[in-house]
C-alpha cells in the first residue's frame, strides 16, 4: 500500500512539475509579445507590407486618433471622426525590435508629405506614430535617424496613443482576399483589385524615388 502511496505521489509530483514548465513558458511567450500603432495612409498598403516581416505576427487594420466612437469607414474617409486609418502591429520583441519596424515603415511611406500619402489626400491617411510613453524616445530617435538619411525634413507627428478601433471585416487582409468586388474593369477578385490600386495610386514609384535602394516595398 505504502508502495502505490509512492508511486502516485512521484506521478502527481511529475505531472506538477511539467504543468508548471507549459505555465511557464506560455507566460514568457505571453510578456514577449509586444504592439504599436502606425498610420501610414491606406492601411491596406500598410497590412500587406508588414505582414510579410519575420517576427510580426500580426497587423490589424482599423482607426485611431479620433473624437467618435466605433467610426465607420465611410466617417472616416470623409473626415468626420478626426481618425487615421491605422494598423496595430503585434510583433515578438525578440524576434524583432520597435526600431527595426520604425525604420521600415519611415521607408514604407513618404514622411515628407503632410496632406496625406501618394494618392490618397485627406487627413485620415495621413502618416502619424502613436507611441506609449515607453516607445516615444525610440520613435523620435528613428525619426531623426530616417531625416537624416533622406535628408529632407519628415513632417510625420508623433502622437500619444489613443483607442484603436478594428475597421469592417472586409478591410481585414484585403491585399489576400478572394472575394469578388465590383470595379471598373468588372468583377474581380480582391487581391487582384488590391495591386490595381497600388500600381494606380504610385505608392511604390514614389518610395523608388524617395528612399533608393532602402525603400520598404510589398
Amino acid at each position: 500500500m505504502h508502495q502505490f502511496v509512492k508511486i502516485i505521489f512521484i506521478l502527481v509530483l511529475s505531472l506538477t512539475t511539467q504543468f508548471i514548465t507549459i505555465f511557464s513558458s506560455l507566460q514568457l511567450n505571453a510578456e514577449s509579445k509586444d504592439s504599436i500603432i502606425l498610420a501610414g495612409g491606406c492601411f491596406w498598403c500598410v497590412e500587406a507590407d508588414f505582414e510579410k516581416v519575420n517576427g510580426i505576427s500580426e497587423v490589424i487594420s482599423g482607426y485611431t486618433g479620433g473624437y467618435v466612437k466605433n467610426p465607420t469607414y465611410k466617417q472616416v474617409v470623409k473626415g468626420l471622426t478626426g481618425h487615421y486609418e491605422a494598423v496595430i502591429i503585434h510583433f515578438d520583441p525578440e524576434l524583432i525590435t520597435i526600431e527595426n519596424i520604425l525604420n521600415k515603415f519611415f521607408r514604407s511611406i513618404d514622411p515628407t508629405d503632410s496632406g496625406g500619402q501618394f494618392c490618397d489626400r485627406g487627413h485620415s491617411y495621413k502618416s502619424a506614430i502613436f507611441a506609449r510613453p515607453s516607445q516615444v524616445l525610440i520613435a523620435e530617435n528613428a525619426l531623426l535617424e530616417a531625416e537624416a538619411v533622406l535628408g529632407e525634413t519628415i513632417v510625420t507627428p508623433i502622437l500619444e496613443v489613443s483607442e484603436f478601433f478594428i475597421a469592417e471585416d472586409y478591410h481585414q487582409d484585403y491585399y489576400k482576399g478572394e472575394n469578388l468586388v465590383l470595379t471598373r474593369f468588372g468583377p474581380i477578385k480582391q487581391k487582384k483589385a488590391y495591386k490595381r490600386y497600388r500600381s494606380a495610386c504610385g505608392r511604390d514609384k514614389r518610395l523608388k524615388k524617395l528612399w533608393g535602394k532602402d525603400a520598404f516595398l510589398n
